[in-house]
């Protein structure tokens, strides 16, 4: 089954439920969905979901963060509520340890030596842990090790 129709499916339970917050997070997911369907060349790869909805999650987190930095945690909550709605439509995440296992056989692998190296780290460990592990995750540990 489709990202679009588990959305689908996710949205008739929670109207059942009277769950706004997820009602809310799921539309946001469809409109997403169907926008980048209309401007693209149709249908998308599992890949191009699983970074769309990537984009969704961290687009909420950093809403949240401004927030909180703002002191209005009564805007953040709703943010917070929502990412781990959309969350649930991503891959199971990654331990940092499991990153950074990822990580240091990726350096090794390379001979990389030096923050020089940091893209083409970077660029390796991103797409093998794509959806499984948010990039200023990845970025920290390549920085930490790199160093």
């Amino acid at each position: 089954m489709g990202l679009q129709q588990k959305v689908m499916e996710q949205m008739k339970m929670a109207m059942k439920a009277k769950d706004t917050v997820a009602l809310e997070s799921l539309r946001a997911i469809k409109s997403a969905l169907l926008l980048a369907q209309t401007s693209g060349e149709g249908s998308l790869s599992e890949e191009d979901e699983i970074k769309l909805v990537q984009k969704l999650v961290k687009q909420r987190k950093d809403s949240a963060e401004i927030y909180n930095e703002q002191g209005r945690a009564d805007l953040a909550k709703p943010e917070l509520a929502q990412a781990a709605v959309i969350e649930r439509f991503l891959p199971e995440q990654l331990t940092e340890e499991e990153i950074e296992k990822v990580v240091v056989q990726t350096i090794d692998a390379t001979g990389a030596n030096g923050m020089k190296d940091m893209g083409k780290i970077m660029g390796m460990v991103s797409k093998e842990l794509a959806g499984q592990a948010d990039g200023k995750t990845i970025s920290n540990i390549v920085k930490k090790k790199l160093n």
